[in-house]
C-alpha cells in the first residue's frame, strides 16, 4: 500500500495467507510460540520499522504475554461500546491515533526439526497485524477471530535463533465489520504455533459421516487434500481417502448423547487423528431435525470472555463453561458473533452442545447512518466477507456438534451476504443456513428474529405473523422453522418471563426454541484505591463514548458464578417435567429428544413446616424420549403443618460435566396446608393482652412495641431499638426497568416521584388493646399519592399484632415498583432464617428455581452481586422470618398470608445511588421490607416489558402481622 493507504486499511483479504483448512491434530511437529514476547507500545501505528531487523536491540522493551490483549496489562485502555463505532465511519480508512503494539519473540527450532515446508499459524490478532519472520515480509492477517496462517519455509532457519516481529494495530479496516457488543481489546490474544509440513502430509481433510435414522446406519466419506488411508478401528473402517463407507450400525451423535468415533488419516509421511460423530441434520416439512427428529435448542449466546483475560481464554475457560451449560440443562450454544477458539468446538463435540457456529461479521452501527455504505451490500468489501465465511466454515466443517452456520450479526442486509450465503450452500449442503436481519429469509434456511413479544412469537407458532410484500418469499418463510436466536436479555436483575417463551417453544413444532443473551458478565476485574475488588464496564477507563453496564448482560456473573437467572433458566430448561397427576400421582414427562431416563434417579423428600420428616427414592421406569409414565407417590407419614414433598430426579452415575448425585430436574408438590394461624391480629381477639397498652412521656407502649406519639413510628421492639415502618414503595432500579433499548419503567416511576416520597401523620388514635396509626405518602409537585394505616394490637407474650392497609389516594398511575412497609433494625441483626421460597431471590416472574423450605442466610449473602447495584435479594411466600443477632436475640415475623421479604445492611435509596458494589457500605442498620406486591422484572433492558400478569397496579393492599420478641 502506499502511504496514504496503509497495509491495514485494505478491503482485500490477506493476500499471501494460506488457503484455509480444517483445524487439524496431527504428528507433524509442532512448535508453541506462545508465551512472553517482547512488546513496545505506540499510539500511532506509523512507528518506524527497524525493530523487524533480526539483529535490532529490544533489551528496553517490556514483556508480554501472548496470547493477551494488551490493554488489560496496562497498554491504552480498554473501552466498550455496544453498537457505536468509535471511529469515523470512511472505510477503509481509520484515524491516525491508531494504537499500535510491536512484538518481538525469538525462538530456536527443536532437535529433529524435519525438513520441508513450515507454516506460522495465528489463531487470532485483534484487529490487524502485519509479520516479518528474520526480517522478511510473510504477510498480514485480518479477521480478528479467524486463523491465519502463512507459509515461512524459505523464511526459517534450521539452526540458531529465529526472531518473529510482529506489528499489530486496534483500527483497520477489518473494524468496520467487527462492531460485535464486546469490549474493543487488541493484540495477539490466541496461540500462534509453527507447524512443520511434511511432504505428503495431509494438509485438508473433510469429514461426512452422516446417519440414517431408519436403518441405524451410517454413511463416511472423508476427504483429503492428498491420497491416504482412513481408519476407523472400533468400525473397522480401513479404507482410502474419497471412498465412500456404508456401515450396517453405528451409534449416533447427538447433543444428548455426543457419540464419537475415533479416526485416523495417514499418509507415510504424516498422521492426522479425528473424532467423528455420525449425524444427519435437514430441514424437513418445515422442522429442523437432527438424526430425523425436531431438536429443540435450550440455548445460550457465549462471547469469548474472562475478567482478567477478556478474549484470551484458557482451556479450562473454555471447559468451564462447557460444564456449567450442561449443569444447567442447555444443549446448545451460538458462538456470538465469531468463531470461537477451535478447542471450544472439540469441547462441544465431547461433551454434548449444538453448536450455531457465527462468522466473524457484524456491522451494527452503521444503523445510526441508515445503513449508507454498510459493507454488507457494498461490492468493495464482498470478497473480504466471502473470505471470513470461508475460513470459519473451512476451519470447523468436521464438527458434528456444529449443525447450523451464520453469516453473521445485525449486519444489515445486502448482496455480499447472498455472496456468503451462495458459497456456503455450494460449499457445505448438508448444513442449513442462518442469519437473522435477513426477514425475508432470501438467503436462509431457517427464520430468526431477536426479542419478540411473546405474542410475536405465539403469531409465528401459529403461523400468523404478518405477510411479506412478496407472495413467494411469504411462503417460502411460513414453511420455514423458526429460532428466536436472542431473547431473554439477561442484564442485571432477571430476566423475567423465561416460563412463557419455553411454554411456546414446547407447545408450536414450528417454534425450536432460542438462544438467551448472554452467557457471560463482561466485567473486567478492577480494584478501588484502597484495593477492594469490583468488576468495571464502560465508561470506568474514561471512554468519551461508551455504552455502560451493557456489557454486563449475562447469566453468569464475571467470575462465573451462576447468577439468579441462570438457576432459573435451568429450571424452564429441564429435559425432564414433574408434575401431579392429578389423581393422587405423578406424572413423569420425558422432554429428552434421543434418550430415555434410565440414567437417573428420583428421589424425594417429605418436609413439614420446613423439617425433612421422610425421605425416599420413587421407581421410575425407564421412559421412552417424549413419552409420559405415571408414577404413584410413597406413603407419606401424617404431618402436622404446612407440608411439601420434592421430587428430584439426579444423575445416577457420575458424567463427564457433573457427578453422580447431580440434580437435573425438580417438582414440589403441596401435600398438606397450613393448619389456620393464631395469634394474627384482627382475628384472634382471645390471644390480645388486656391491659397491655401504657402511654407515658409521649410513648405507646403495646406489649414489647413502643411507639413514638408524636411521630406514630416504632422505636423499641423489647429491648431492640427500631424505626419504622415506613412506607416503601421505592425499589433501586433493575437494569429492565432502565431500558436502555426497551420499555423504561423507572423514568415514569421518577417524573411520578415515587423516588422521592414525603410521610406524613394525619391521626394517632389510641385503643383499649392497641393503636391506628393513618398516615398520607406523597411526592411534591402532586396531588395523588398513598394512605397507609397501620393498626397494632398488643398480643400476650412478647408479641404484637400489626396490620397495614395501603390505599391510593387520587390518580397514582401503575404500575408500582412495590408496596410494602421498611423497618430499621440494629446492625448485630445479621442473619435471618425463613420459612417460603428459598433459596434465591424471587420475583414475580423470576425465581422458577426456588422452592419452599426453611432457610438461613446471613444478611451479607442475602445480596446478589450484580455489576451495576439495583433491586436484588427478595425472598418470596414467606410464612414468617426471623431476623437475629450471634446471641440468638432478635425478631421474629410472621403473616396472615404470605410475604416478601428483603433484608439489606443499606437503603433502596443508597442501592439507588451506587454505581458499583464498592459503592455501598453497611450503615450500621440492617433494613427488613416486608411486601404486600412487587413489580415483575421483565427482559425490557433490551427486548419486552414485564408481562401484564406480573404488573404491580397502584391498588389497595394489606398486610397482617404479628411482630415477636426473640
Amino acid at each position: 500500500m502506499s502511504e496514504q493507504h496503509p497495509w491495514y486499511e485494505s478491503f482485500a483479504p490477506p493476500p499471501t495467507a494460506a488457503p484455509a483448512r480444517a483445524w487439524l491434530d496431527s504428528d507433524a511437529p509442532r512448535l508453541s510460540l506462545s508465551g512472553l514476547w517482547r512488546f513496545r507500545y505506540a499510539e500511532r501505528a506509523d512507528g518506524p520499522l527497524d525493530f523487524t531487523a533480526p539483529a535490532f536491540e529490544d533489551e528496553g522493551w517490556d514483556s508480554l504475554p501472548v496470547p493477551s490483549h494488551w490493554q488489560l496489562h496496562g497498554y491504552g485502555a480498554p473501552a466498550y461500546t455496544n453498537i457505536t463505532y468509535p471511529f469515523p465511519l470512511d472505510p477503509p480508512h481509520v484515524p491516525d491515533e491508531n494504537p499500535t503494539g510491536d512484538y518481538r519473540h525469538t525462538f530456536r527450532l527443536p532437535a529433529g526439526w524435519p525438513e520441508g515446508r513450515a507454516v506460522l499459524r495465528f489463531a487470532g490478532a485483534d484487529s490487524a497485524a502485519l509479520v516479518w519472520l528474520n526480517g522478511v515480509e510473510v504477510g498480514r492477517t485480518t479477521g480478528s477471530r479467524l486463523a491465519t496462517e502463512f507459509d515461512v519455509t524459505e523464511a526459517l532457519r534450521p539452526d540458531g535463533d529465529n526472531v518473529l516481529a510482529v506489528r499489530v494495530v486496534q483500527w483497520s479496516a477489518g473494524s468496520y465489520v467487527e462492531d460485535q457488543d464486546m469490549w474493543w481489546l487488541s493484540g495477539i490474544f490466541r496461540g500462534v504455533d509453527l507447524l512443520a509440513r511434511p511432504d505428503g502430509g495431509v494438509g485438508d481433510v473433510e469429514v461426512r459421516a452422516d446417519y440414517d435414522h431408519t436403518s441405524g446406519g451410517g454413511t463416511l466419506t472423508v476427504a483429503a487434500d492428498v491420497p491416504a488411508r482412513v481408519r476407523v478401528p472400533e468400525l473397522g473402517v480401513d479404507a482410502a481417502t474419497g471412498e465412500t463407507v456404508r456401515l450396517a450400525s453405528v451409534e449416533p451423535w447427538s447433543a444428548e448423547h455426543p457419540r464419537l468415533y475415533d479416526a485416523i488419516v495417514s499418509t507415510a509421511a504424516e498422521t492426522v487423528t479425528l473424532r467423528i460423530g455420525f449425524r444427519t441434520v435437514r430441514i424437513e416439512d418445515g422442522t429442523l431435525t437432527v438424526n430425523g427428529r425436531r431438536v429443540l435448542f435450550r440455548g445460550v449466546n457465549r462471547h469469548e470472555f474472562h475478567p482478567d483475560r477478556g478474549r484470551a481464554v484458557t482451556e479450562e475457560d473454555m471447559l468451564e463453561d462447557v460444564r456449567l451449560m450442561k449443569q444447567h440443562n442447555v444443549n446448545a450454544v451460538r458462538t456470538s458473533h465469531y468463531p470461537p477458539h477451535p478447542r471450544f468446538l472439540e469441547l462441544c463435540d465431547e461433551y454434548g452442545l449444538y453448536v450455531v457456529d457465527e462468522c466473524d461479521l457484524e456491522t451494527h452501527g452503521y444503523g445510526a447512518v441508515d445503513w449508507r455504505g454498510n459493507p454488507a451490500d457494498d461490492t468493495r468489501w464482498e470478497a473480504a466477507l466471502v473470505d471470513r465465511m470461508r475460513r470459519t466454515v473451512e476451519r470447523d466443517k468436521n464438527h458434528p456438534s456444529v449443525v447450523l452456520w451464520s453469516l453473521g450479526n445485525e449486519s444489515g442486509s445486502g448482496r455480499n451476504l447472498s455472496a456468503m450465503a451462495r458459497w456456503t450452500r455450494h460449499r457445505d449442503p448438508s448444513r442449513p443456513l442462518l442469519y437473522e436481519r435477513d426477514w425475508t429469509c432470501r438467503d436462509v434456511d431457517v427464520y430468526s428474529r431477536m426479542y419478540l413479544t411473546v405474542a410475536e412469537v405465539e403469531a409465528i407458532g401459529r403461523g400468523a405473523e404478518a405477510p411479506l410484500d412478496d407472495p413467494a418469499l411469504d411462503a417460502r418463510r411460513r414453511a420455514m422453522p423458526f429460532i428466536h436466536v436472542e431473547y431473554a436479555h439477561a442484564m442485571g436483575n432477571g430476566p423475567g418471563g423465561l416460563a412463557e417463551y419455553q411454554r411456546l417453544y414446547e407447545t408450536y413444532p414450528r417454534l425450536q426454541g432460542g438462544f438467551v443473551w448472554e452467557w457471560i458478565d463482561h466485567g473486567l476485574r478492577a480494584r478501588t484505591a484502597d484495593g477492594r475488588e469490583y468488576f468495571a464496564y464502560g465508561g470506568d477507563f474514561g471512554e468519551v463514548l461508551h455504552d455502560g453496564n451493557f456489557v454486563a448482560d449475562g447469566l453468569l456473573f464475571p467470575d462465573r458464578t451462576p447468577s439468579p437467572g441462570l438457576l432459573d433458566l435451568k429450571k424452564v430448561f429441564e429435559p425432564v417435567r414433574i408434575a401431579p397427576s392429578g389423581d393422587g400421582g405423578l406424572t413423569v414427562h420425558n422432554k429428552h429428544v434421543h434418550s430415555g431416563l434410565s440414567y437417573l434417579d428420583f428421589r424425594w423428600v417429605l418436609e413439614d413446616d420446613g423439617e425433612v420428616v421422610a425421605r425416599g427414592t420413587l421407581e421410575v421406569a425407564d421412559v421412552a424420549p417424549g413419552a409420559s409414565v405415571r408414577v404413584d407417590l410413597p406413603a407419606l407419614p401424617q404431618t402436622a403443618g404446612e407440608a411439601f414433598l420434592t421430587v428430584q430426579a439426579v444423575l445416577a452415575a457420575d458424567e463427564p460435566w457433573a457427578k453422580a448425585g447431580h440434580e437435573v430436574a425438580a417438582a414440589q408438590v403441596p401435600v398438606a396446608a397450613a393448619p389456620p394461624p393464631e395469634g394474627v391480629p384482627l382475628l384472634a381477639g382471645r390471644r390480645r393482652a388486656a391491659g397491655a397498652v401504657r402511654r407515658d412521656g409521649g410513648r405507646v407502649a403495646l406489649g414489647p412495641a413502643v411507639l413514638d406519639e408524636r411521630t406514630g413510628r416504632l422505636t423499641q421492639l423489647g429491648s431492640w431499638p427500631v424505626d419504622g415502618p415506613r412506607l416503601q414503595v421505592w425499589r433501586a432500579p433493575t437494569d429492565n426497568d432502565r431500558a436502555p433499548h426497551g420499555e423504561a419503567l423507572e423514568p415514569r416511576w421518577r417524573a411520578a416521584g415515587l423516588d422521592r416520597l414525603t410521610h406524613r401523620l394525619d391521626d394517632l388514635t389510641v385503643t383499649a388493646d392497641g393503636a391506628v396509626v393513618r398516615t398520607r405518602v406523597a411526592p411534591a409537585s402532586s396531588d395523588a399519592g398513598l394512605l397507609a394505616t397501620y393498626t397494632w394490637t398488643a398480643l400476650d407474650g412478647d408479641r404484637a399484632g400489626l396490620v397495614v392497609d395501603i390505599g391510593v389516594d387520587g390518580h397514582l398511575p401503575g404500575p408500582l415498583p412495590m408496596l410494602g412497609v421498611l423497618f430499621a433494625l440494629p446492625g448485630e441483626l445479621d442473619q435471618v432464617e425463613w420459612f417460603g421460597r428459598g433459596p434465591g431471590e424471587a420475583y414475580p416472574d423470576t425465581g422458577l428455581a426456588t422452592r419452599f423450605g426453611r432457610w438461613f442466610r446471613t444478611v451479607a449473602d442475602l445480596q446478589a452481586p450484580y455489576v451495576f447495584p439495583q433491586e436484588n435479594g427478595r425472598r418470596a411466600d414467606v410464612r414468617w422470618a426471623t431476623v437475629t443477632g450471634g446471641q440468638g436475640g432478635g425478631l421474629r415475623v410472621g403473616g396472615r398470608a404470605p410475604f416478601g421479604l428483603t433484608v439489606r445492611p443499606w437503603t433502596a435509596e443508597a442501592l439507588d445511588r451506587a454505581a458499583h458494589p464498592t459503592d455501598l457500605a453497611p450503615d450500621g442498620h440492617t433494613w427488613l421490607t416486608l411486601d404486600a406486591g412487587h413489580n415483575g422484572i421483565g427482559s425490557a433492558s433490551c427486548g419486552p416489558g414485564v408481562l401484564p400478569p406480573y404488573l404491580l397496579p397502584a391498588a389497595p393492599a394489606r398486610l397482617e402481622l404479628e411482630l415477636r420478641v426473640l
